[in-house]
């Protein structure tokens, strides 16, 4: 938005607004038929009146059916009024065709949309749902793009707009699919996920862990660490989201682990790890970083923090923990059978797996 901004010389909260207003969907752009009269025709129309010519003599000059002029002065005021802009205008106006919305023709459909959403589904899950519960019936289908453009656009109405709560990423409005937000601060000669070694991606070897903050009001958060293999989690309290914060408390705490278990960790872009190798020399610890808007290679940890929320739910403080609590939250999600690991905790899969 800011690169827009400047582009286009407007402040960001303009360019936000205008794509808040628009549910951030490009409207469809309308366009003029190719035999449709153009405004340098009817400029030419109006000449014509103006020197007195026929309808039957402009239509020669424009290479247009007679009837195709006489109709389009008769309707715009004849020939004592015709105007070339204002009627290049009317007939744009004319032109309109507003096409009637799914949601808007179908109530029970509508209905039944809503409510989903007020269970928490997403829109990929309401049309999934729909197409299996109503197999013969495709007034009763959906897809999903169109249940997020009735949430998003507002000129559009059908939806209310506390529904947008109940998705997952509480975005203000949409994103395209190649959409990247802009990365921030550049981390100086962070090792790419894309080099990370072959026998990570398999969780044959344990030791490779992955890392994140997940964050609380007033500046409060908690580093999240997973091993990919065993799914065991260990929790750090740091001070803050600054690296010289983050950074040592996070080599404190991964220092303390065997040697074994000191392979790799995995992290995503955010510059609370710029000062990484000052970690990989305190812990003897490769880390590589993510690529920008890619949680999903980090999916292990991603997950662990789905599951953390129970335990610090979204708008508490997190700065009230001490690093005993923690270790008593990690003890306890560690203790706890996972259906990934046949239904074996955690705590117990990395004992196999050191014996």
């Amino acid at each position: 938005m800011s690169n827009i901004a400047r582009v286009i010389d407007k402040p960001p909260a303009t360019v936000f607004s205008y794509l808040q207003y628009h549910g951030g969907i490009r409207p469809w752009q309308r366009f003029r038929r190719a035999e449709a009269l153009s405004l340098e025709e009817r400029e030419e129309i109006s000449r014509g009146i103006s020197h007195g010519c026929s309808a039957r003599f402009i239509a020669k000059t424009l290479c247009r059916s007679a009837s195709t002029i006489s109709r389009e002065i008769n309707k715009n005021g004849g020939r004592g009024r015709y105007r070339a802009t204002i009627a290049d205008k009317s007939a744009w106006r004319r032109g309109q065709r507003p096409k009637p919305f799914l949601l808007n023709l179908n109530v029970m459909l509508k209905d039944l949309v809503d409510a989903k959403l007020c269970e928490d589904w997403s829109p990929e899950q309401i049309a999934g749902w729909l197409k299996l519960t109503y197999p013969d019936d495709e007034g009763m289908r959906v897809s999903h793009e169109t249940i997020y453009k009735s949430l998003f656009v507002q000129t559009r109405g059908l939806l209310r707009k506390e529904l947008r709560n109940h998705l997952r990423s509480k975005r203000k409005f949409r994103h395209a699919k190649g959409h990247k937000p802009g990365s921030g601060q550049q981390i100086v000669d962070g090792v790419s996920i894309r080099e990370r070694p072959a026998d990570v991606e398999d969780r044959a070897v344990p030791g490779h862990w992955e890392g994140d903050l997940i964050c609380g009001p007033k500046n409060s958060y908690i580093a999240t660490v997973v091993e990919r293999q065993s799914r065991f989690t260990l929790l750090v309290k740091v001070d803050g989201k600054k690296t010289d914060r983050v950074v040592p408390a996070l080599a404190g705490q991964m220092a303390k682990l065997p040697e074994r278990l000191k392979q790799s960790l995995t992290w995503d872009r955010g510059t609370e790890l710029a000062s990484h190798q000052k970690f990989t020399v305190a812990t003897d610890i490769d880390v590589y970083f993510c690529d920008p808007s890619s949680p999903w290679q980090r999916g292990t940890n991603e997950n662990t923090n789905g599951l953390l929320r129970q335990y610090f739910p979204k708008g508490s403080c997190l700065s009230g923990y001490s690093q005993q609590d923690l270790d008593k939250v990690a003890n306890h999600l560690n203790n706890r059978p996972r259906k990934t690991l046949g239904f074996l905790t955690p705590a117990r899969k990395l004992e196999q797996l050191l014996q």
